[in-house]
């Protein structure tokens, strides 16, 4: 999500991370600065910060998010906040123009080439994401976090905090925090090696002439020329959709579900479910759907695109096709697929 130009892969930005001992080393900008192990309480109040600051700050600017194996995506960001509402306006600069606009749980996505405006109603991340609903208890329980100095990005000054898994099931983290706001303007996801597996950051970001809630409203509510499609969805939890894990998975623990209404309306067997797991702060999604052996064949299938993972097989049920993905290790993928069965 920055404009290709001002962007020069993983090193850019004080993002370069050479290794030391399988660990990321700090940035030049940050080795002079001790590092430090902090208490839980400055785990809480680190997370309290990024909560607040998501509902303090309006801005808008231009981000951009890097993988591993090649991709790369630039967007221009408008957020706006009152205190109490938050909406947001993504706009991709990459591919087919699109924009999403997120307020609450509400979302809409303009695609403009096909005069067509999606709309559904869940949860999503953010550019962060899961950052925003970060729970501190789950991180202190499963990520070890010192801070590893200070650097500057788009222009702030920023705290640098490193969030190490406590075993192999995770990835590890590196967050910019802006001074004094909170506001997380970059970060890394790291590889169990120390790598950079993904790196999204802010090239640009603009505090002085940000949008309010009403303009965004006003753009997210313009649906001239574009006809709306709703997908109905229907909020649930993995049991009430007849799944549960038969043990707990590494600290895993299940979130919503979502399920198309129209697909319960239609009384299929199983309808298409996704359901959300996660540890407070890495999640993993699991996506169930009838079998079909012409459409899915018979082996699991894997695939790589740097911090995101899929994983997708036939489930125990037999008659279920699974597809978990998630920015962790693929044998975190294994271990829930292998975990998660029917309701009995």
């Amino acid at each position: 999500m920055l404009a290709p130009s001002a962007w020069a892969g993983p090193d850019a930005a004080g993002a370069s991370v050479p290794q030391q001992g399988g660990r990321p080393a700090a940035s030049a900008a940050t080795a002079s600065t001790p590092s430090a192990s902090p208490a839980g309480t400055e785990i809480r109040d680190w997370v309290e910060r990024i909560h607040r600051a998501a509902l303090a700050q309006s801005y808008q600017g231009s981000f951009v998010v890097w993988s591993s194996t090649g991709g790369m995506t630039s967007s221009r960001i408008w957020h706006a906040t009152d205190g109490t509402v938050q909406i947001e306006r993504i706009e991709a600069l990459d591919g087919s123009p699109r924009t999403v606009f997120q307020r609450g749980e509400l979302v809409r996505t303009f695609l403009p080439q096909a005069g067509l405006v999606k709309e559904e109603r869940r949860d999503m991340p953010g550019l962060f994401p899961h950052l925003s609903q970060a729970d501190s208890e789950a991180v202190q329980r499963h990520y070890r976090a010192r801070v590893v100095g200070r650097d500057r990005v788009a222009g702030q000054e920023a705290d640098v905090l490193w969030l190490a898994p406590r075993d192999a099931l995770r990835f590890g983290y590196r967050l910019w925090m802006a001074r004094p706001s909170g506001l997380v303007v970059k970060l890394q996801t790291l590889g169990l090696r120390g790598q950079v597996l993904e790196q999204a950051a802010f090239s640009q970001i603009d505090f002085e002439a940000p949008p309010t809630v009403a303009q965004l409203v006003a753009q997210m509510d313009e649906l001239h020329g574009l006809r709306l499609l709703a997908v109905p969805l229907v909020k649930t939890t993995a049991r009430e959709a007849g799944w549960q894990l038969r043990r707990p998975v590494a600290g895993f623990q299940p979130g919503d579900c979502y399920r198309r209404a129209a697909a319960v309306q239609d009384k299929l067997p199983m309808p298409p479910l996704q359901c959300i797991f996660s540890d407070g702060l890495a999640t993993v999604s699991l996506f169930f759907e009838p079998y079909d052996a012409a459409r899915h064949g018979s082996g699991p299938r894997r695939l790589d695109m740097g911090a995101t993972q899929t994983l997708a097989l036939r489930a125990a049920a037999g008659d279920t096709w699974l597809t978990a993905v998630g920015e962790v290790p693929q044998e975190t993928l294994r271990m829930l697929a292998d975990q998660i069965e029917p309701v009995r």
